[in-house]
């Protein structure tokens, strides 16, 4: 008998998040608190207030008690600006973040011991002698060999790292992750995960907008980057030159069939490792001949070419991939992922969340319900779980005739004996400017 879905809790009435931060939420497992951040749009919620605003959405999971922290005031209306959380073992919070683009800072904040709600000085790392104009984006906060790594999309739009040994109060740069020839807008799209092999990175090549995407997988450990087999790849890390990520694992190459599809354009989801089995969630474009020079855009439906013809807008999919001993991946279907969320961004989905305990269970948003293809009035989240690694999947619906979108689930880590499942609902017209609530429903395992 399935345990019923609690009613969520709003804990924001204002914000959102992009996916290629981490962690994005996480529980303190002993002083029974959650944070979750997240940032304030000019479109929502006193916007004309709060817009920009860099949240933090700390709970009380005893209390069910719920504060904001305003981390930065008025900092970027931009879903992509969420902090990287991480906690230390001496009991405080590390945040770091970045704007979108629009500057060459890494900023990050350290809490009070034990206590996420009051927080030091900002500080400071000026990328500006090293990124030649390129600006940065995204932070992931991860240990790698003992030392504490802050991952980075900054020089040539390429994944790099800042690299602390004193628990992030200060950071210095590392060097490159990946290196490769830049396309269109940016390089890699990376998803990290800890495993006790090394810390896992899936990569895409460049953005799907501008190119046909593979993925790849690797793993860094004792000061080498390796392939899915364990195989070394390139020298030293951070020291000799970093390598071209196609020199990785690919799990989906281009061109790849999967389920009856032809797919193209892919993009990183999600990452996880649980008891040594590693798993990551795709989407890519199925059946989908691309955008002809010259297209223009005119409506979430509508696309027409230079000539004025209509061109079929992305039908987007899921899918799920699973390392196998052998070093070797399965990729399976997931589920339909629907059209692009937004007319601008084509290959934008609802998202789905790996859980973090469990190998077999994650949480998906999409318009087209899993169980039968019926197409949705809004996204929905869907909880599925696999019973023969990954090829088929069951579904339990969590949300149900929503008014609005239930986008980008998160299952926040620290707590295995709890699931907490966050989300944002509401309406979103683009990374900047969106009207949308922070939701969490949380549930015994």
């Amino acid at each position: 008998m399935s345990t019923p879905e609690p009613a969520p809790q709003i804990l924001n009435d204002n914000g959102a998040w992009c996916w290629f931060q981490d962690e994005r939420a996480l529980v303190d497992p002993e002083r029974r608190l959650l944070v979750v951040g997240s940032i304030a749009s000019v479109a929502g919620k006193d916007g004309d207030r709060r817009g920009g605003d860099l949240d933090l959405n700390v709970v009380d999971l005893g209390t069910g008690e719920v504060q904001v922290v305003t981390l930065h005031e008025g900092f970027e209306s931009d879903d992509h600006d969420v902090p990287a959380l991480w906690l230390r073992p001496d009991g405080r919070w590390l945040a770091v973040y970045a704007r979108h683009k629009t500057d060459d800072n890494t900023y990050w904040r350290i809490s009070e011991v034990g206590d996420p709600t009051r927080w030091g000085e900002e500080r400071v790392f000026d990328w500006s002698h090293l990124t030649d104009g390129r600006r940065v984006t995204y932070s992931n906060i991860h240990e790698i060999d003992g030392r504490l790594y802050c991952l980075v999309r900054a020089i040539n739009d390429d994944p790099c790292a800042l690299v602390s040994d004193d628990l992030g109060e200060s950071w210095t740069f590392a060097g490159k992750l990946f290196e490769r020839e830049k396309i269109g807008y940016v390089n890699a799209y990376a998803r990290y995960a800890d495993g006790p092999d090394g810390l896992h990175v899936v990569a895409t090549d460049h953005h799907p907008r501008d190119d046909d995407n593979a993925i790849h997988h690797g793993v860094i450990s004792g000061g080498r980057l390796r392939d899915s087999t364990g195989a070394v790849v390139g020298g030293e890390l951070f020291v000799d030159p970093p390598v071209n990520q196609d020199q990785l694992t690919t799990i989906l190459p281009r061109g790849s069939e999967v389920g009856g599809a032809l797919l193209s354009h892919a993009w990183t989801t999600d990452l996880r490792v649980v008891d040594g089995v590693v798993s990551a969630v795709m989407t890519a474009r199925a059946d989908h001949p691309g955008w002809p020079e010259g297209a223009a855009i005119t409506g979430p439906d509508a696309v027409r070419d230079a000539d004025g013809n209509d061109v079929p807008v992305p039908d987007l999919r899921l899918l799920y991939a699973r390392l196998g001993a052998d070093g070797q991946w399965t990729v399976s279907p997931l589920a339909a992922a629907g059209p692009g969320l937004l007319p601008h961004e084509q290959d934008y989905s609802g998202l789905a969340a790996l859980d973090p305990y469990d190998a077999d269970a994650l949480v998906a948003s999409t318009p087209i319900d899993p169980r039968d293809g019926r197409t949705l009035a809004h996204h929905e989240l869907f909880r599925g779980r696999t019973a023969d690694g990954g090829l088929t999947w069951s579904w339990t619906p969590i949300t149900e005739d929503s008014a609005v979108d239930n986008l980008r689930p998160i299952l926040a880590p620290g707590d295995p004996a709890t699931e907490h499942l966050l989300w944002f609902r509401g309406d979103m017209d683009s990374s900047q400017r969106f009207d949308c609530e922070v939701v969490l429903a949380s549930r015994p395992r």
